[in-house]
């Protein structure tokens, strides 16, 4: 079985960050990593094909700059090779013009199965998955936090507020995992050493035959106009329990209108 994985390199989250300031969007330079939400898609990719009997996991990734340090990552977890899209057009790309980058390049490895995290660390959306399964015209189950696959259907458990719904549909499919569905593996020496030496095809919008004008800044449905810093926490009040405290609590509430 030949699994997909969308996976994400973002600006280290324990780094400071800056921002674009014509564009407020986040600056994406130097070294990037792997998103750690992404980890959980990529062992579930290989889980899979391991149980499968055979098949590969292939990355597939949008990053500037040509950079590859977050796929190197995934592919010292046992991904077997990497399609990366890089080209100045993308920079202030929305979530559906990266849907559509993504889904030209997904459509290169024709995958039985593609798997991506519910939403990056950095973005936040939660739409790039499903527009991606749109355009490739396959069915998109989310929140995974159980996947099974066999003859030609995927099984899974989708996370809900009350429990799980118990989701069954035909392959190809988009599914989308939460983080636990597995444990990732820890890359092991040998698997960073292989990393160094496995095809990372590096892609640019040309080559995916899309017009550069619908993606980028130019192409973009939706624009960044102010950004402002959280208003500070004000302080708590605390309560000294003199034999009226629970009356206190309750006007409190009654305040809140929650009683």
């Amino acid at each position: 079985m030949n699994v997909v994985v969308c996976v994400k390199q973002i600006p280290d989250p324990a780094a400071p960050q800056a921002l674009d300031p014509d564009t407020k969007t986040l600056v994406r330079e130097g070294k990037l990593i792997l998103d750690d939400s992404d980890a959980y898609g990529v062992e579930m990719g290989l889980q899979l094909a391991e149980q499968a009997g055979g098949g590969e996991v292939t990355l597939v990734s949008m990053a500037p700059g040509g950079e590859t340090s977050g796929l190197r990552t995934a592919l010292a977890m046992g991904a077997a090779k990497a399609i990366l899209v890089s080209d100045d057009a993308l920079k202030g790309s929305d979530a559906l013009a990266t849907a559509k980058v993504l889904a030209k390049a997904v459509e290169r490895a024709q995958p039985d199965l593609v798997i991506a995290a519910t939403e990056s660390t950095d973005g936040y959306t939660g739409t790039t998955p499903v527009q991606m399964a749109e355009l490739l015209g396959m069915p998109s189950v989310t929140f995974a936090k159980k996947v099974a696959v066999s003859d030609g259907t995927v099984r899974v458990e989708r996370q809900t507020e009350a429990g799980y719904d118990d989701v069954e549909c035909p392959l190809p499919a988009v599914v989308t995992v939460t983080a636990g569905v597995v444990e990732p593996r820890y890359p092991s020496f040998k698997g960073i050493m292989a990393a160094k030496s496995k095809p990372v095809d590096q892609l640019t919008v040309a080559d995916l035959g899309i017009d550069a004008g619908q993606v980028g800044l130019g192409g973009a449905g939706q624009e960044v106009t102010q950004v402002a810093d959280a208003e500070a926490r004000a302080g708590g009040e605390i309560v000294v329990d003199e034999g009226d405290a629970h009356e206190q609590v309750v006007r409190f509430l009654e305040q809140l209108k929650l009683v």
